[in-house]
């Protein structure tokens, strides 16, 4: 499965989200940036990127996922933004 296909699924279901998902084929580590996860707890934000890949996951497309979700303002002020 293409990486741009998760990519695309998550922005559609999170509007003016920017997604990043990267992997080996079955582990994969996504970088979510949206300010949907405002007010939100870190598993919250997790629930909700859990909710929209549900199907990759139960099907075993996605066998591990390290999320790292953010709100526009917090990517801004990471460390990692460039």
């Amino acid at each position: 499965m293409r990486m741009d296909y998760f990519n695309e699924l998550v922005e559609k279901a999170l509007p003016g989200a920017k997604a990043e998902i990267t992997g080996d084929g079955s582990k994969f580590e996504a970088r979510i940036i949206s300010d949907e996860f405002a007010e939100k707890s870190t598993i919250n934000r997790h629930k909700m990127i859990y909710k929209v890949l549900d199907e990759h996951i139960r099907s075993g497309a996605i066998h591990a996922l390290t999320i790292k979700a953010y709100t526009n303002e917090e990517w801004a002020n990471s460390d990692q933004a460039g």
